[in-house]
């Protein structure tokens, strides 16, 4: 049995608590605190400049150290029943209540504030999660089961801190975190209350360090399975880079310096709109910057109640000197484009402050919009009716949350709907709950924070395998791809023979005019010739599918799900021909080949019937209001197919992302390429439109190269070499993208004819993005 009265810290503020430590914070480790006595330190100041604290800085030997010591808290934790992981986590929730005011003053010192509130509240739902792990998440098993998973913090915001660590727990994985400088008191003092509350040591150990290579130098011990960050961009992509080869999954949420819509309607309360933007703009901590977008009619009255309610607000203090000569040129720039200024007072002539600042009328194209400076600078921009509010919201390149005040709900929800972000407030902001599954619009992320929805990511199908380790390969990124095709030959030396890629809704030759000789099995004869397709190919077909996209996801599912019986119909005419195809090229036999058809065309069949049954829906919540969650479609998908199963894994993939509203462009398995490209004859009868599924042949790392370096291709599911493999985690950063990568010497990673609804499953949620809409009550 659990004795708390033996486990409970005395009851500290938070400067006892750091007194408790001698101000000296030590790395956690196997439940203890531990402080190598040659380690470094970094000093961490509080926001009057005055040192509070020294945290340790890990070593290489440190590393080692905590990894094993996870392998064992691992061992420990998830030997426990799911009733047992639910007791513990809620045992935490007593924990909590008696040490909130410490955590409470601790985040706040660390400008890293969360409620205990709030705090508990996500103790609760995950310790439920916990409870009915076995029950309503069957069929699944945590990613590289029997190792910890990392998880990689370098950010502001507990309440991310706290989301992740739960997630991990509650499936029975262990953590190792690593917090950036400020978070890292928070971090410590989190870690002691979960041994506190039971936890076995080793479960949740935390590193501090001096920069993001330290996550890089945890990362590549052999016993890290998962990889997930939270806080800003650069920090995230040096991430990526530095752990590329690694054969590790890295997601990416670049929560902090995000650029988010606050829009406003003339339907809106206005005071209240107002009172709101000025809270968030100006007087909370800003993780996000704001841009406000105000409906034309109503913009002189929003314009007079700001210069009201910002009368007399004092300045905000800067990091330093240097950030004032940023906010000094952003607002001269805005100025010279036009813009005016609302001001609280005057900015003084120098020194690090500077007053709250409305740019009123700033342009779309404006800096002080598109990479806004640190700073209390509020951009404002106008719009006349909901379609140009939705473009204004979907201007930043960043797709986090947007803020809709409105009192006409059908409006709200037709603009949330429009917007490309992950969540969505109506008549409030920066609501969180941990029910509520948001994903990482457009350059603000790879992963899903939150909900049931949130946790499989950290999970896989447990009929699958799990990917093994690599090791980082020296290779030289810049020539990744570039070398020339084998046998390139002009497409008129035999046109009898010649096969067509498809782009646009037409088989077509390559730009470049060339094509490649297919051998057979044996390589006694020329069976055809491929097109040999290139950077411009790839250009063409994402344009096309660019164009097709958003209306195919506007579609009801119900609507998709004709087109994709109608392509079932077609392959099962065209069945003798593919197989014939898939036969010549793979040397299977007539049966086994035709076996594959059959197989092809009931997997489009399920995929039809998926259409409609993927669906989010409305969210309990613990507070008046209603919330909805709902998934998206990606946008355009590259895929670059594997070597096995040559046609089943293409209409796979094929029927996973066009089922959930994506476009598709498809490069075949360079091995067996006429499978795909003889559904060429099936896409041109069916009547999907023009654009959504594009097949383009080619060598693999040329055009693998081509649909990294594209900017509108949102998500690559891979599957080739291991160089590949790295150059994509260390190219697909910028903007980032959703990867999936199989090295195909290691098998490819799944077995395509296993009809597991998991493994259906996986399929479309990894072909979705999240989003939430909260909607509260007065």
């Amino acid at each position: 049995g659990f004795d708390l009265s033996k486990h409970v810290l005395p009851f500290l503020p938070h400067q006892a608590w750091l007194d408790h430590h001698s101000r000296s914070l030590g790395l956690f480790i196997d439940g203890k605190f531990e402080r190598p006595a040659d380690r470094q330190s970094h000093s961490l100041s509080d926001s009057k400049g005055t040192v509070v604290c020294h945290t340790t800085i890990a070593a290489e030997d440190d590393i080692s150290q905590c990894a094993s010591s996870s392998v064992n808290g691992y061992k420990a934790w998830s030997s426990l029943t799911c009733f047992q992981r639910a007791k513990v986590l809620l045992r935490m929730v007593s924990v909590l209540g008696q040490h909130g005011q410490c955590v409470s003053e601790l985040c706040e010192m660390c400008e890293a504030s969360c409620s205990s509130s709030s705090l508990v509240r996500l103790l609760q739902f995950y310790s439920s999660w916990a409870q009915l792990r076995d029950t309503l998440i069957t069929s699944w098993t945590p990613l590289g089961e029997g190792t910890p998973v990392q998880l990689t913090i370098n950010v502001h915001i507990y309440w991310s801190v706290f989301v992740l660590i739960e997630s991990f727990l509650l499936l029975g994985n262990s953590v190792i975190v690593v917090p950036g400088r400020s978070a890292a008191p928070p971090a410590l003092l989190l870690a002691q209350l979960f041994t506190t509350a039971g936890l076995p040591a080793g479960a949740l150990n935390v590193l501090t360090g001096s920069d993001i290579t330290l996550s890089a130098k945890v990362a590549q011990n052999p016993n890290v399975s998962y990889i997930t960050y939270s806080g800003n961009k650069e920090d995230g992509v040096t991430l990526c880079k530095n752990t590329a080869g690694l054969g590790v999954p890295v997601s990416v949420s670049p929560c902090i310096g995000a650029t988010c819509p606050f829009i406003v309607f003339e339907s809106a309360d206005i005071d209240s709109a107002v009172d709101e933007v000025i809270e968030a703009a100006f007087k909370k901590k800003k993780e996000v910057h704001w841009v406000l977008c105000v409906q034309e009619s109503v913009v002189d009255s929003v314009m007079d109640r700001l210069k009201l309610r910002m009368a007399g607000m004092k300045c905000v203090s800067l990091l330093s000197d240097e950030h004032r000569t940023l906010v000094d040129a952003a607002v001269q720039e805005a100025q010279q484009q036009g813009a005016t200024l609302i001001q609280s007072s005057a900015a003084p002539p120098s020194g690090a402050q500077y007053p709250p600042t409305v740019l009123c009328n700033a342009a779309p194209s404006s800096p002080c919009v598109r990479t806004p400076s640190p700073g209390p600078l509020l951009p404002l921009m106008t719009f006349r009716s909901n379609t140009e509010a939705v473009t204004l919201g979907n201007h930043s390149p960043h797709g986090q949350a947007a803020s809709i005040w409105t009192e006409d709900l059908t409006l709200a929800l037709e603009t949330a709907n429009g917007l490309s972000v992950g969540s969505v407030w109506v008549n409030s902001h920066s609501v969180s709950d941990p029910c509520l599954p948001s994903s990482g619009h457009k350059d603000s992320g790879t992963c899903t924070d939150g909900g049931q929805e949130g946790l499989y990511q950290f999970l896989r199908p447990s009929s699958s395998t799990s990917r093994p380790r690599s090791s980082h390969v020296s290779m030289d990124y810049s020539k990744f791809g570039t070398a020339a095709s084998p046998a390139v030959i002009p497409n008129e030396s035999d046109p009898s023979r010649q096969v067509f890629n498809f782009v646009g809704g037409k088989a077509c030759k390559s730009v470049s005019g060339s094509s490649v000789a297919v051998q057979s099995p044996g390589g006694d004869r020329v069976l055809a010739y491929c097109p040999d397709g290139g950077r411009k190919d790839v250009r063409n077909a994402v344009e096309a599918a660019i164009k097709v996209q958003p209306g195919w996801m506007k579609k009801s599912p119900t609507g998709r799900a004709p087109s994709l019986y109608s392509l079932a119909k077609g392959l099962e005419s065209k069945k003798q021909d593919v197989a014939k195809a898939v036969s010549l090229q793979t040397g299977l036999s007539a049966e086994e080949s035709g076996k594959e058809v059959e197989l092809s065309i009931a997997r489009l069949n399920v995929w039809a019937a998926y259409c409609d049954k993927i669906r989010g829906g409305s969210l309990p919540m613990p507070s008046s209001g209603s919330a909805l969650s709902f998934p998206e479609a990606l946008g355009v998908v590259g895929v670059v197919l594997p070597d096995k199963n040559p046609l089943l894994s293409m209409v796979t993939l094929l029927g996973a992302a066009i089922a959930t509203g994506n476009a598709v462009v498809m490069v075949p398995s360079q091995k067996y390429p006429l499978p795909a490209l003889a559904f060429v004859q099936v896409l041109q009868s069916s009547d999907l439109p023009a654009g959504l599924v594009n097949i383009i042949s080619g060598d693999g790392d040329q055009m693998t190269a081509a649909l990294a370096n594209h900017s509108v291709i949102k998500a690559i599911w891979y599957w080739g070499s291991a160089e590949g493999c790295q150059y994509l985690q260390h190219t697909c950063t910028n903007p980032l993208k959703t990867l999936r990568l199989f090295c195909q010497k290691d098998g490819g990673g799944m077995d395509w004819t296993q009809p597991e609804p998991s493994f259906l499953e996986e399929m479309w949620r990894n072909a979705v993005q999240w989003k939430s809409v909260w909607i509260p009550t007065a």
